[in-house]
């Protein structure tokens, strides 16, 4: 993971060279926001800081922020006073950041705890300090891109005896409000901040903040040097086809409960199935969720995931409904409140404490969903789904002989990871051949024409070349893997993949277009055209040349400059009064 290394504090470079066209726009490329919340008597989950101070949060972001971001908290004030505890859960019901900033597992645990949520933002569009043309997710693999309808908060609540406090604890969380998925660089950082600031409180904080203002924006395929209070985080960024190192997690670790399932799992994944994680902790429940949504790299899931739910959610009623079907997606509670609310999903996954020893954990059961009963709190693969492949029994092997001798977690963590993503490659690469082939031939594309439509996909014709060309040319595990490409063509992930696919497919074509405009003789062209269809022209590529520019097309620049020749000349041929209309056209 992230190489963290002692140094000497860096010297801050001169204002000149680290000017910004916007303040705070360095720290923005990061982090939207630092939140503390903290436990008021009165008030309960309360917003005590945001910074920087001008970034503006909806009402209905800061309540989740708070109940998020508190959680043990819960069973000490019910156990001390539980009239308290009702007054509180009205009052802050009318108060959705907070919400997700504590934990809510009814543990009563001290100490300190580490999760991540993710939350849908409010209100729509708004300005931020940091202007991204989109350069960043054209550059980055799929699942580090920056989100633009979420926010990821990655959270340290610390929660211990304090004598000094009223009612003898002290309650706060500190929370990293970001875009960007990068969980391991965002914890590791809270690991170092964190602490600190419980004991600086503000000050220390706001030098923490500048310090972020001085780094570099993330560019993948670079390596990073970080420095933050005297520590230097060394990160990686991804190129595409590299594996990810930023945000990977422990698989190893976080699925050791449930690796005879795995195969099960990834096909549920696979599918965009409605799937609860039941944990006893947030850290649990944010780890096994955003462990399970990365099992389908390089192929991006598409379903909505929260690695930390709670009842105070703004979409609790839209997630318990027994109205309608479960959404498509993820999510991780801890409350056993949900163990009756949610008893209607098709899946729920139940796990325990997570805990490294030295032999393979307990393996969990896969169980009748019947058999969830409210006080039942055994761990278990709840569902009656039938996988379409077989297990894959080589891999558990390798696992098991790497506990045998003793070999690290992170090359545990490695061999699963490479075997969900040659998985994962298997299943897609016959359907990117597929796809492939309903692009038009590059001498089907004329200058004068538009350029040619992409080919409809048709589900049966792709089913035919599975025979020749199917994943058994690559992957040895059996099953029906046509059943599993038919379900798969119902799922968001095949909707989400066919549209991105089919989006590049068609700016390659108006490529190409453009390189055929610019290799044809213009000149020629005109000898025998009216003015009306010069004119028309004039503005199909005027038209077009803005599209690749804001569209960002894979054209090379010198090919957008000879096509803003072809236009002058085209004017230049014109009579002076039409030259003057297109020039202020």
């Amino acid at each position: 993971m992230d190489a963290l290394c002692r140094a000497e504090p860096r010297s801050r470079r001169p204002a000149a060279a680290s000017a910004s066209p916007l303040p705070w726009a360095r720290f923005s490329a990061w982090l939207d926001c630092v939140c503390v919340v903290t436990f008021d008597l009165e008030l309960g989950q309360a917003m005590e800081l945001v910074y920087p101070y001008d970034f503006r949060l909806t009402e209905k972001e800061v309540i989740t922020i708070f109940f998020l971001s508190f959680s043990l908290v819960l069973k000490i004030l019910s156990s001390n006073d539980g009239g308290f505890l009702t007054v509180c859960f009205c009052l802050l019901q009318k108060t959705s950041i907070c919400y997700l900033s504590f934990p809510d597992s009814y543990s009563g645990g001290l100490g300190d705890t580490q999760f991540s949520f993710r939350l849908r933002q409010s209100g729509g569009q708004r300005t931020t300090h940091y202007e991204d043309d989109g350069e960043y997710n054209r550059e980055a693999p799929l699942m580090l891109q920056r989100e633009s309808a979420h926010y990821f908060g990655y959270v340290y609540f610390r929660q211990v005896k304090d004598s000094s406090m009223k009612r003898g604890y002290f309650q706060k969380s500190l929370v990293l409000v970001s875009r960007l998925p990068y969980v391991n660089l965002f914890q590791s950082l809270l690991q170092l901040i964190a602490p600190e600031y419980f004991d600086k409180l503000e000050p220390c904080l706001e030098a923490v903040c500048n310090e972020i203002d001085q780094w570099p924006p993330p560019v993948p395929g670079q390596t990073l040097n970080l420095p933050v209070m005297g520590v230097v985080i060394q990160n990686l960024l991804p190129a595409p086809l590299v594996l990810p190192s930023i945000h990977e997690l422990d698989l190893f670790r976080c699925f050791q409960p449930v690796l005879i399932h795995i195969q099960m799992l990834w096909e549920l994944m696979l599918l965009g199935e409605p799937i609860v994680v039941m944990a006893p902790s947030p850290t649990v429940s944010s780890e096994m969720v955003l462990a399970l949504t990365s099992c389908l790299a390089p192929l991006r899931y598409c379903c909505d995931y929260r690695p930390y739910f709670t009842i105070h959610d703004s979409e609790f009623k839209e997630y318990t409904t027994r109205t309608q079907a479960p959404p498509n997606i993820v999510v991780g509670v801890t409350n056993p409140f949900f163990i009756k609310t949610l008893q209607h999903w098709p899946h729920i996954l139940r796990v325990g404490e997570l805990r490294m020893s030295g032999d393979l954990p307990k393996q969990v059961k896969v169980k009748k969903l019947a058999k969830l009963k409210t006080l039942d709190t055994k761990p278990g693969i709840y569902t009656s789904y039938k996988t379409f492949l077989h297990k894959d029994k080589t891999l558990i092997k390798r696992l098991l002989k790497g506990i045998q001798r003793k070999r690290p977690s992170e090359v545990q963590s490695a061999l699963l990871r490479r075997h969900l993503l040659e998985l994962t490659q298997s299943f897609i690469i016959p359907l990117e051949h597929y796809i492939a082939s309903l692009m038009p031939l590059q001498r089907a594309i004329t200058p004068w024409k538009n350029p040619p439509q992409i080919r409809p996909f048709r589900q049966e014709d792709f089913m035919k070349t599975l025979e020749h060309a199917g994943p058994q040319l690559t992957c040895v595990l059996k099953g029906d893997w046509l059943g599993l490409y038919r379900r798969f063509f119902k799922s968001p992930n095949f909707d989400g993949w066919y549209r991105q696919r089919h989006k590049e497919m068609t700016q390659k074509l108006e490529a190409l277009h453009l390189e055929a405009i610019c290799e044809a003789n213009i000149v020629a062209w005109m000898k025998d055209k009216s003015e009306v269809e010069i004119v028309d022209l004039v503005l199909k590529l005027r038209e077009k040349l803005v599209r690749a520019r804001c569209q960002h097309l894979p054209v090379k620049e010198e090919t957008l400059q000879r096509v803003g020749l072809y236009i002058e000349t085209i004017i230049g041929s014109l009579p002076e009064d039409l030259q003057t209309v297109l020039h202020h056209h």
